[in-house]
């Protein structure tokens, strides 16, 4: 028989083993209600309960000191530094995750003409969709990137690139939006606008940074007016735009690294521009002082656990740095985070939407409206495109001709699921016709294919190895990778590898705006064989064309064409797309028309010179102005009236097709000081259109007036510039002002 004080025992025993059942059951609740913290926080966003704000700083205070400290540097050990190229294409890059509160971080993937990670749609470059002159098209990409980004696990896609093309020499010109302050701005905010429906929109590289091979050493000098006026006003459009995050460039501006630039970080961005999200540095290099750049507002330093993760807890730990400056980054990071979260498209996408149908179709229409035809002379009694539909025998010769040629082998690079050359292209477009072709290495044997065909086509330019990212350079400072490094003999050899290694990659800044001297070769043999030759340029910026471009009837930009280049090269030159694209560049004539550009600089002064505006103040005649493009039919635009003040105004234009086919312009609005000697053309409007033969329509353009205002550095306010501005519709750049009228205001007598 059991004791009485056994049987109290077994009762002691079994109440403690039920209190810890239940202990052991609320343990779990409350680790279950830890890991759903901050998909609760973004609920309460949604209901209104909380702002994005208010639920950042709830989570902040949840957070252990190693957890607030781990959120402003990327969560990748530093020994993935080497593998980063081939990890960047496989997963997304996390920084700041705190799995214990279910705080997912910032998940990167790069992407400016496409998602990088796994095999996605490969769009065209972004200077191949600035030609489009077409917003709405840009924001249909961008939502479709951010969509297969956000399929791909991301959160934040580093796809808005605003640099401005100040040179066509910058090997990530592509990568561009090419050489106008309101063009570059308005394409930026239109992707900024279509990505961050689904992920967080980052934009690059803030600021001054138009070369590659110097990148991480250039100091740039620039006075104020050039730097707001010029440079600055894209990413302004972006940030007004809702962009979520700015990523600090490699380059230095007036002595200062620009993560530590407390003046363009803070003072401009924050205060003056009021910009809210948070700050990222460029990759690896792009971090120079764990403090200093902390303190100038540069929040998370990626992608890796580099100078932060050495400095910044001890510095804390010693009263180095104000924690009040760990949480004010912190709770930019949070709160952006959580309104994002809050505010993005609720369906969840699968894998289905990657390289799908639509994004195909998106993808080829992007190309076949960014294409710029340059040139279509008659040959014979019309001009000599588009292609007859009965034509029975093509060649297509040139080394790009059977290539998937996408463009620089960088951070963007995109891997589609399959491609189009535009060899394949027209075939498929012309399955009646004979089509032959040739490499181009034996220009007379090429010749020969040529004179026995109805028509040539020579696809040359350039490709990965010409132009791109310079993903290994000499000017790196290795001293990132730890104290070991900062020198002595382990930073010396390091560094003597880097600038060894730097000469043999691929990429980099253009050493010649020509075509390679083989390309030049086939040309002139073939157009002489056959004179009905269309030359067709694969590029990421300006190709100087002086030396050939008189004895060739038809001349096409192609761009990076994406993965459905081929088809839409091909639709194009058979006449079943317009091909739609506006220069977004001024091609001269002369290389030396344009501003100064040494590859290895290790300081630049930037100025309110280049591109057109430099042609138009020195009076150089381009080949081809800014703007300029045409199409299958022909378009008369004329002003009707316009209104204008200081906020921007509108501009009526009358537009006809005057041509019989259906086809596109691009209305562009200019004004210029009309009492310079030589008066500088400014972009103030445009707006794409489409038109029947024969039809019309008023076209209402809208106008910014930032070209026309001036910034004063002491007050930062804006306005007018002085001068006799007057104003004019256009197709391009204009070349004269005749039929201007006054750039009036608001409040003058109509026209």
């Amino acid at each position: 028989m059991t004791s009485t004080a056994g049987r109290r025992a077994v009762r002691a025993l079994t109440r403690r083993t039920r209190l810890a059942s239940r202990a052991s059951t609320g343990a779990a609740r409350a680790a279950r209600a830890d890991r759903g913290a901050f998909d609760e926080a973004v609920r309460s966003i949604r209901a209104g309960s909380l702002t994005a704000d208010g639920a950042a700083g709830h989570l902040l205070a949840r957070l252990t000191d190693r957890e607030l400290v781990g959120l402003l540097d990327g969560d990748s050990p530093r020994l993935l530094l080497p593998f980063i190229p081939v990890l960047l294409g496989r997963r997304p890059f996390v920084a700041g995750a705190v799995p214990r509160l279910g705080i997912p971080g910032i998940r990167f993937s790069d992407g400016t003409r496409g998602v990088v990670i796994g095999a996605s749609t490969a769009f065209p470059v972004t200077i191949a969709r600035a030609a489009t002159w077409d917003p709405a098209l840009e924001e249909r990409v961008g939502r479709a990137i951010g969509l297969e980004t956000r399929a791909r696990g991301a959160n934040y896609s580093a796809s808005v690139c605003v640099n401005l093309l100040r040179h066509p020499a910058w090997g990530r010109a592509q990568e561009s939006y090419g050489d106008d302050p309101l063009l570059t701005g308005q394409l930026g905010a239109a992707m900024t606008r279509g990505v961050r429906v689904n992920v967080m929109a980052c934009v690059k590289h803030f600021a001054l940074n138009s070369m590659e091979n110097e990148r991480f050493e250039v100091d740039v000098t620039v006075d104020e007016h050039a730097l707001h006026e010029v440079y600055l006003p894209q990413f302004k459009a972006v940030v007004d735009a809702g962009a979520d995050s700015i990523m600090s460039a490699y380059n230095r501006v007036r002595g200062d690294y620009m993560d530590v630039n407390r003046a363009l970080l803070t003072d401009v961005l924050r205060r003056e521009w009021g910009f809210t999200g948070f700050v990222t540095s460029d990759w690896v290099f792009g971090t120079h002082d764990a403090v200093a750049s902390l303190e100038a507002g540069m929040d998370i330093e990626m992608p890796l656990r580099l100078i932060r993760a050495r400095d910044l807890p001890p510095a804390i730990r010693s009263g180095g740095v104000a924690r009040d400056l760990v949480l004010r980054s912190a709770r930019r990071i949070l709160s952006t985070s959580l309104s994002h979260a809050a505010a993005r498209e609720p369906a969840e996408p699968t894998g289905t939407v990657i390289a799908s149908p639509a994004h195909r179709a998106l993808a080829r229409q992007a190309a076949e409206e960014s294409m710029v035809l340059l040139k279509n002379d008659p040959v014979g009694p019309a001009p000599l495109l588009p292609l007859s539909p009965g034509i029975r025998r093509l060649a297509v010769v040139g080394r790009l001709a059977n290539r998937a040629n996408l463009g620089d082998h960088g951070s963007s690079r995109v891997r589609p699921p399959s491609t189009v050359s535009p060899l394949q292209g027209l075939r498929e477009a012309l399955p009646a016709a004979h089509v032959t072709t040739a490499s181009g290495e034996d220009a007379p044997a090429a010749a020969a294919l040529a004179a026995a065909a109805e028509v040539a086509v020579v696809v040359v330019g350039l490709d990965q190895h010409d132009e791109g990212e310079s993903v290994v350079t000499g000017g790196v400072d290795v001293g990132v990778l730890g104290r070991g490094f900062h020198s002595g003999l382990s930073r010396r050899t390091l560094t003597g590898l880097a600038h060894v290694a730097s000469r043999f990659v691929r990429g980099g800044d253009r050493a010649s705006l020509e075509l390679r001297p083989e390309d030049v070769r086939l040309i002139r043999a073939v157009v002489a064989a056959n004179p009905r030759t269309v030359v067709v340029l694969v590029g990421g910026s300006a190709i100087l064309t002086e030396g050939w471009r008189h004895s060739v009837p038809a001349l096409l930009i192609a761009w990076y064409g994406g993965m459905e280049g081929g088809h839409a090269l091909a639709r194009v030159l058979t006449g079943e797309a317009e091909p739609g694209g506006r220069l977004p560049f001024v091609l001269p004539t002369d290389a030396a028309h344009l501003p100064p550009f040494d590859s290895a600089a290790k300081a630049v002064v930037y100025d309110d010179r280049w591109g057109q505006r430099r042609l138009d103040a020195e009076g150089n005649v381009p080949a081809f102005p800014f703007g300029f493009g045409l199409g299958y039919t022909t378009f008369d635009c004329r002003l009707l009236e316009h209104s204008f003040d200081d906020s921007g105004g509108w501009a009526n234009v009358l537009v006809t097709n005057t041509g019989e086919r259906t086809g596109s312009t691009v209305v562009q609005v200019y004004a210029a000081d009309l009492s310079r000697v030589r008066p500088i053309a400014q972009l103030l409007g445009f707006q794409k259109v489409a038109l029947p033969p024969g039809a019309q329509v008023t076209a209402r353009v809208r106008l910014d007036a930032g070209p026309t205002l001036q910034r004063d550095p002491e007050s930062r306010r804006w306005s007018p510039r002085g001068g006799d501005w007057a104003v004019l519709t256009a197709q391009h750049s204009p070349d004269g002002w005749a039929g201007a009228v006054p750039l009036r205001r608001a409040a003058d007598d109509p026209v």
